[in-house]
């Protein structure tokens, strides 16, 4: 589940992107636990994107969650990870106007510490990858 600062969450209606970040292993292996997201809010949503919601109990926690199809009320939203939970399985579907936006890229912090040269170049070719949608993953966790 990501956390998004208050201050981004102010300037998403001047800015349609933001940041979050990953916590918890709920969207594992897609996601991994300190990953940043770059969110494009009130980007349209389909079935298999990666998206910024809130959670429909407690509206002041954000999660991540894979959009897996549009049903009567909104989103089935399901976690790539099946073992982790806190997903449509356990709060049923989220209504539209929970969903806030699609994830477009993750990228990975730099550690503290000592690197190597080749550590280094190592992160730098991996640390930023696009999110894509999962049309596959879509159909697969439907069947969940």
């Amino acid at each position: 589940m990501p956390e998004l600062s208050q201050e981004t969450e102010r300037t998403k209606t001047l800015l349609p992107f933001g940041a979050a970040e990953v916590t918890g292993p709920s969207m594992v292996p897609t996601l991994q636990h300190g990953d940043r997201l770059l969110v494009q809010y009130g980007a349209r949503v389909r079935p298999g994107d990666v998206i910024v919601l809130r959670h429909p109990f407690q509206q002041d926690l954000l999660v991540v969650k894979r959009a897996v199809e549009r049903r009567e009320g909104g989103w089935w939203v399901l976690g790539d990870n099946p073992y982790a939970g806190g997903d449509s399985t356990d709060y049923g579907t989220v209504p539209e106007e929970l969903v806030l936006g699609k994830v477009r890229l993750r990228y990975r912090p730099l550690g503290s510490g000592r690197r190597s040269a080749f550590a280094l170049v190592r992160w730098a070719l991996s640390a930023a990858r696009p999110v894509l949608p999962d049309r596959a993953a879509s159909r697969r966790l439907r069947a969940r």
